[in-house]
């Protein structure tokens, strides 16, 4: 009897470890050779594999539908929110595991995407047509400069020319009418128009902080989750901005900006901070590709973090050492 029960464990066992060794090589996804023969992707980079990348990026919505074939910020970005997201050292590298990763990931890329051949797809909205998506289409184009004057909910001439005038310079085909590729590319672009926007209401909004109203200041208000860059009291640009958790909140007060970081790597956190313009010991105001990415649905670690790349860029270039930051609720 216990002969018997001695060798049904011993089968039992042999089995269990037959099944370990015969999946242990299928869980690895890249062999040592490959590994070893694998060129890394870095800043700086050109070439078809990183139109391969961006376009794979793409797919994520990392990256921008338009593929440049240079590894810049806006590639950096994407492969680092990749990383992040894998719990994975957020380097902007990608490797022979990370590249594995990506192509799990993903499909293969078209001709078409790779040479940023874009055919028009169906139209959403047109010339003449009209009511409330019309106007939500003119006040987003109006955040971006591409709409002046009320909003009126009429597709009309004027409309036609400011969609033409934004598909052009993003790249997608020039209709005049609004498909699926650019009214998602507008939608990543702007923020949801309010009320007064959609109807020509003069907004009375937040109240500037009395500390803003003189010389050079970001004036970041918590109620309004806005970043105002005001100077000598005019608002020259507004963004949108997140902040850091009931554990890890942002500082409010009055500060200055002590640094500016254009390309910074959290030290403490390992994670991407482009644009840091640090006003209080490491807190910052700083693009943040995971707020672009998720929006809302997350909180950063402390910094004010902004979602606009080409607004934030602009703003750091403005911004002086000294210049105030003043941290509010309206």
């Amino acid at each position: 009897m216990r002969t018997t029960r001695f060798f049904s464990l011993l089968i039992a066992l042999v089995l269990a470890l037959g099944m370990v060794s015969v999946a242990g090589p299928a869980q690895s996804e890249v062999s040592a050779a490959e590994r070893s023969s694998f060129t890394r992707l870095k800043f700086g980079d050109t070439g078809w594999r990183v139109r391969e990348l961006q376009s794979r990026l793409h797919q994520l919505g990392l990256h921008s539908e338009v593929i440049t074939r240079r590894f810049d910020a806006q590639t950096r970005d994407g492969v680092r929110t990749f990383q992040a997201r894998r719990k994975r050292a957020t380097t902007g590298v990608v490797d022979a595991v990370l590249w594995a990763k990506l192509r799990a990931k993903t499909s293969d890329p078209t001709h078409e995407a790779l040479h940023n051949i874009y055919t028009p797809g169906p139209a959403i909205l047109k010339a003449g047509d009209q009511g409330l998506p019309v106007r939500r289409l003119q006040a987003r184009l109006e955040q971006i400069n591409w709409w002046s004057g009320d909003v009126t909910g009429a597709f009309d001439q004027r409309t036609v020319d400011a969609v033409s005038g934004f598909q052009t310079k993003r790249r997608i085909p020039v209709t005049g009418e609004v498909d699926r590729r650019t009214l998602d590319r507008l939608a990543q672009m702007t923020r949801k128009p309010t009320k007064a926007e959609l109807f020509n209401i003069v907004p009375t909004g937040p109240k500037l902080d009395s500390r803003c109203m003189t010389g050079r200041a970001m004036c970041v208000d918590k109620t309004s989750r806005s970043l105002r860059w005001v100077v000598n009291g005019v608002v020259q640009s507004r963004y949108d901005v997140r902040f850091g958790s009931d554990e890890l909140p942002t500082r409010e007060g009055a500060f200055a900006v002590f640094k500016k970081s254009r390309d910074h790597v959290s030290s403490l956190y390992d994670t991407s901070m482009p644009f840091a313009m640090f006003f209080s010991g490491g807190q910052a105001v700083h693009y943040s590709p995971d707020f672009a990415a998720t929006g809302y649905n997350g909180a950063s670690h402390g910094c004010v973090n902004v979602r606009d790349y080409n607004g934030i860029r602009w703003l750091f270039d403005q911004v002086r050492l000294g210049d105030k930051v003043i941290v509010y609720r309206s």
